[in-house]
């Protein structure tokens, strides 16, 4: 195994927020509780201590929803122990991607896992319990419904809208058919087929599927997983359902710590006057008519939150004190504080998710006989080939050292030149000569490219394998090509080598033959 690491920045793949964040820059205090350092955890916990969650009800609610599961003596006393007030749960979320999605909703799930080992070993008198959020509520289809394979893009074509937890799987058959033609013949190849029958084949709705293939991957850590469309889970959320969509009551406070951020940063998400859709059948809907008080009271599971009242939702229900999520999430989470401080409720630590590039050893090996670090591989494809180019010993492509000593020429002709006219044509001159310099070099350039066009495309070739369609391959590829290598092995390398508060970007290089 070897591991690299490298700085967010030195990636040029984030934003300015997700970098001043990890360098715990005090522009951002006021729209965070605590930075994320193991040691502040400790006021994080006596915040929540103090806040008032319904504990029966939750377990209740997570005993049902995990009844058909086998779960793990793990997940089995991490729900049980939600009942004690020395409990505290990690949570990230996301999205029913199909077959989990792009590669960093695994990232999210490790990072959480490993956070709460490492605070079970910190404050050993209390306990931690890993949750997933499942975005069952979410209705852009459109994200959720394809992955990337083998450059193919697998997609489940559905004409169903709504909440993307509630569609149900008809026709889920033909899209396995077409996964198998693409997976092949391989041990770990029938792993995956099996698993994904079982949670497709055998379950109703996108959100229990879902939930089967999160446990069966990762069950045995403790994670639990969570649905907020839950009407127990609801009711608790009455109150806030009728501020927010009776009175407007969070529009002012978000919005202003929103045009607080945007002073500095970008901003993820629209702030809206009311902040719920209305779900049903088939369709999740902004909220254009009047609704009652009475409606509310009879059917809150019909109000769903949008991305900005979600986080609050969650953090009434749940004894949580930290949420794990990419650049994104941090930055719309950020522009909630003023309304957490509003209502009461422990704002909590936000963790960037751990982000990580794999390498083969033959990708390894082409590119250290390229001659390129690890930081190297960051850079745009043709800063690459021109860095390639100019790293050869036997070729000139750069002439400006000859430039240097024209210009050097020219400022010695120029000092003795009294007339400004003539000052005026010697610069011209200068200028003239300099361009010609330049035009010289590109023509020197494309020779060696020429020369070395076997190389630079394999440059090309290896960008596209790692950055694919000039994105980072967490946003892109699924986790399936890797786990045909390595089977269950692939994900206890990533486990043991995620550490969701370490501050730098991970390259592997796994043995997962």
């Amino acid at each position: 195994m070897k591991v690299d690491e490298i700085s967010y920045q030195e990636t040029s793949k984030f934003s300015n927020l997700v970098l001043d964040y990890l360098k715990k820059d005090e522009k951002l205090k006021p729209h965070v509780n605590h930075f994320p350092t193991l040691e502040n955890f400790e006021k994080q916990i006596a915040e929540k201590k103090m806040h008032s969650i319904d504990r029966v009800v939750l377990v209740d609610v997570l005993n049902k929803q995990n009844a058909r599961l086998s779960l793990s003596e793990e997940s089995k006393l991490n729900i049980e122990s939600l009942k004690e007030n020395s409990t505290f749960t990690i949570t990230t979320g996301h999205q029913l991607c199909l077959f989990t999605g792009p590669l960093y909703f695994l990232y999210k799930i490790i990072s959480t896992i490993n956070l709460v080992e490492q605070l079970e070993e910190k404050y050993p008198n209390n306990n931690f319990v890993p949750v997933f959020w499942m975005a069952t509520e979410d209705h852009d289809f459109q994200e959720i419904n394809h992955i990337h394979l083998f450059g193919k893009k697998i997609a489940w074509n559905s004409k169903q809208s709504g909440a993307v937890g509630r569609m149900n799987l008809d026709g889920f058959e033909n899209l396995l058919t077409d996964l198998k033609s693409v997976l092949g013949i391989s041990e770990n190849a029938d792993k995956l087929i099996s698993l994904f029958e079982k949670s497709y084949l055998n379950h109703d709705n996108l959100a229990d599927a879902t939930r089967y293939l999160i446990n069966e991957l990762f069950g045995k850590y403790g994670l639990i997983i969570l649905d907020g469309d839950d009407k127990r889970l609801k009711e608790q959320f009455i109150s806030t359902i009728k501020k927010d969509v009776l009175r407007q009551g969070f529009d002012k406070f978000i919005t202003k710590c929103s045009e607080n951020l945007a002073t500095k940063y970008k901003c993820q998400a629209y702030v809206r006057s009311i902040n719920f859709f209305k779900l049903s059948d088939g369709k999740r809907e902004l909220i254009k008519e009047k609704v009652t008080e009475k409606e509310i009271e009879n059917n809150p599971v019909s109000f769903s939150p949008n991305v900005l009242l979600r986080p609050i939702y969650q953090e009434t229900i749940l004894p949580n004190i930290a949420y794990i999520g990419g650049g994104a999430e941090l930055s719309y989470w950020m522009q909630l504080k003023t309304a957490f401080l509003k209502e009461k409720i422990p704002f909590p630590i936000l963790i960037l998710r751990n982000s990580v590039l794999i390498m083969d050893d033959k990708q390894n090996q082409k590119r250290q006989d390229l001659g390129f670090s690890v930081n190297d591989l960051f850079l745009e494809e043709y800063q690459l080939q021109k860095k390639f180019v100019l790293n050869q010993n036997d070729t000139v492509v750069s002439l400006q050292d000859e430039m240097d000593a024209v210009e050097n020429i020219y400022a010695s002709i120029t000092a003795k030149a009294t007339d400004v006219g003539l000052q005026n044509s010697i610069k011209s001159q200068q200028q003239k000569q300099l361009k010609s310099f330049k035009q010289l070099e590109k023509k020197l350039l494309r020779l060696a490219k020429h020369k070395n066009e076997s190389s630079l495309n394999q440059i090309s070739k290896i960008k596209q394998q790692l950055f694919p369609e000039n994105s980072l391959q967490e946003r892109y590829d699924n986790f399936i090509k890797f786990y045909l290598k390595g089977g269950d092995n692939f994900i206890e390398i990533l486990k043991e080598n995620l550490n969701p508060l370490n501050s730098n970007f991970v390259v592997l290089t796994p043995k997962i033959r």
